[in-house]
């Protein structure tokens, strides 16, 4: 394995663009600048360079057909479209490698425009990158769940987690990140491994996306910085920070139900969707008080919706205690299950029909959830 130049590119053109020598060992054998158009042209060697993360939208995609890499990436973009803030045809995906069986595959969304120019500039630099990875993505994933790693790169923040990957502004960082526990890393040194990690064994490559075309490429790099936002992602990142982080705690939860199912009830833990069969169970389920209980409140909230009857109702071991009712407006419902919860019972309409005009439905009552 020969050495490889590790370069990060600055979030504005003009700037320098720090670099490091990488060892076969990894050991660091050199760090410096490379500032555009300088006379002295840097060695040619395998190049890794690293983007800023704000422009790259992060995702992980669950049963993605079988394929080759350019089936991979459409049915990725298509999976996406309705996320992105610009057409397929302007921005350039990535799908990153299996890592293992039923697992969801890394994928990444950049502007066309930004990849061009990013590589402009590195040409610029006297560099050409064989591989250009995001901030955020040079670091791993936190063992922790419930933990989210934390490097500033420059006036941003790169940020990890457990399937959840993006770079925002430091104000925004709390609003991302929710309620997990935000892990800073602030040790250059340890930054500097997490790089030199990502540099030796990159978790993708945003050249993949084939996006090769080099064509007036520095010319529009400074362009390409300035009108980011129109031509990226990067109007939904924040959206899709905020998604992702949602998603994470929304199947933590989930979890943590489903466990709760299993422990009160064993026998619905063998269902498809444990918690949708408890809420069916609780809603069929007699009532507090029972049978005698339900009727005396459902009578009393009827008695208080003006035209409202009580047609029938019967109590069963199964399916609970079930009622016709009839009244004059379709809006008469929403009056008594509000007055029934009050007391602690849930209504549910499982269905409703007109006749001879009035409104009739047909209730179950339940223990209120």
């Amino acid at each position: 394995m020969k050495p490889i130049r590790l370069v990060l590119i600055p979030a504005l053109a003009g700037q320098p663009a720090p670099f490091m020598i990488v060892a076969p060992d990894g050991g660091v054998l050199h760090r410096g600048q490379l500032a555009p158009d300088a006379v002295e042209r840097p060695a040619p060697m395998r190049t890794v360079a690293v983007c800023p993360g704000a422009d790259v939208s992060v995702h992980w995609l669950d049963d993605l057909p079988p394929g080759g890499a350019a089936q991979l990436r459409a049915a990725a973009a298509w999976r996406l479209r309705d996320e992105l803030a610009a057409t397929s045809d302007r921005v350039a995906t990535v799908v990153g490698p299996p890592v293992g069986p039923d697992q969801p595959r890394l994928v990444a969304v950049v502007g066309q425009g930004l990849l061009q120019a990013w590589s402009g500039y590195l040409e610029a630099l006297g560099v050409r990158a064989d591989v250009i990875v995001p901030d955020m993505l040079t670091l791993a994933e936190p063992d922790d769940e419930d933990g989210v790693t934390a490097v500033t790169f420059g006036d941003s923040v790169a940020l990890r987690g457990r399937r959840f990957a993006a770079t925002v502004q430091p104000d925004l960082v709390d609003m991302v990140v929710g309620e997990r526990r935000v892990i800073s890393v602030r040790d250059s040194f340890e930054v500097e491994r997490a790089l030199v990690t990502a540099a030796r064994s990159p978790v993708i490559n945003l050249l993949d996306a084939g996006a090769r075309d080099r064509t007036g490429a520095r010319v529009g790099w400074r362009r390409a910085t300035g009108l980011a936002a129109a031509v990226l992602v990067s109007p939904l990142m924040l959206t899709a920070a905020v998604a992702a982080r949602d998603d994470m705690g929304a199947r933590r939860l989930r979890t943590d139900a489903v466990a709760a199912v299993a422990a009160a009830a064993p026998d619905l833990a063998r269902e498809a969707d444990p918690v949708a069969a408890l809420r069916r169970r609780a809603t069929s389920a007699p009532p507090p008080g029972g049978v005698t209980a339900a009727a005396a409140a459902l009578f009393t909230a009827v008695e208080a919706v003006e035209g409202a009857e009580i047609d029938a109702l019967v109590a069963t071991p199964d399916d609970g205690v079930k009622a016709t009712l009839s009244h004059p407006t379709w809006s008469d419902m929403e009056e008594i299950t509000r007055r029934m919860a009050d007391i602690g019972m849930a209504v549910t309409v499982t269905a409703t029909l007109e006749d001879a005009g009035r409104v009739v439905s047909d209730i179950s009552i339940g223990a209120r959830p």
